[in-house]
């Protein structure tokens, strides 16, 4: 009941007023039964915009965390994601991995959608990562199709590390869905998994329009960082090598005029 309050009623007239998102190929998401949404992630204001276009519940998997803070603050945010249609990531499976694919499962089981980000984490750089498999094996083993999708300029509202960004009139895109029954039964085949992933990757290129690099973007954060971190010691390095030579100058200046 609060997923539609706020979706119908609180929050998502004020997001349809102010920023008029626009959508393509709604078409292609099934009218009943279960679906995988699966979407690029540039920012955490994805899985705001891109339920706010469709008609049905779209559920996604979040951190336990959010839904047992203690206190007054958690009980709001427990209500706050419940209602904003997520999920807690079920604690009962060996780890995170598997939690998120028991609570997948049990929402695909229910005949709903269900959204994920084969990324695994929000790109850092506008730019389209390699997806994980989870996605192809949650696939195969609950038997839905997988409708790709893409949004495009959550990024310019709600930038990585800021609160607030810029207007701009963000777009969702659906395409066909993709039926992978053929490969029933090859769920355990990692190398049927990667060519699942990858051809659902590239339709959510074909959709968002990003440049794709095949690396997975947690590595790629990570080699972002060491790149600045080396840019900022070479800075510091050259900065005291000018230091030592103005200082050097300065001293050859003062022996010369004693």
């Amino acid at each position: 009941m609060l997923y539609w309050f706020l979706k119908w009623i609180a929050l998502g007239p004020v997001l349809r007023l102010v920023f008029r998102p626009k959508a393509f190929g709604v078409d292609n998401v099934p009218e009943t039964g279960p679906a995988i949404l699966a979407s690029n992630h540039l920012s955490y204001a994805d899985w705001l915009f891109m339920p706010l276009t469709l008609q049905r519940r779209v559920t996604f998997v979040a951190k336990a965390e959010y839904f047992t803070s203690p206190g007054i603050k958690g009980w709001f945010q427990k209500k706050f994601f419940t209602g904003a249609g997520q999920v807690p990531i079920d604690r009962s499976g060996a780890n995170a991995a598997e939690g998120a694919m028991k609570s997948a499962m049990r929402i695909l089981g229910e005949g709903d959608l269900f959204g994920i980000y084969p990324e695994g984490t929000r790109s850092h750089d506008g730019k389209l990562y390699r997806g994980k498999t989870g996605v192809a094996r949650l696939a195969l083993e609950s038997g839905a199709p997988v409708v790709p999708c893409a949004v495009v300029g959550t990024d310019v509202v709600a930038p990585n590390g800021k609160v607030y960004g810029s207007w701009t009139r963000p777009v969702v895109r659906f395409g066909p869905p993709l039926d992978f029954s053929r490969y029933a039964g090859m769920e355990n085949d990692r190398y049927i998994l990667r060519s699942i992933t990858d051809e659902i990757m590239y339709e959510i290129m074909r959709l968002s329009g990003q440049e794709y690099v095949d690396l997975y973007a947690s590595k790629a954060k990570e080699l972002d960082k060491e790149a600045r971190e080396a840019a900022k010691q070479e800075a510091a390095r050259q900065a005291a090598a000018e230091q030592a030579a103005a200082d050097e100058a300065g001293d050859d200046r003062e022996q010369k005029a004693s």
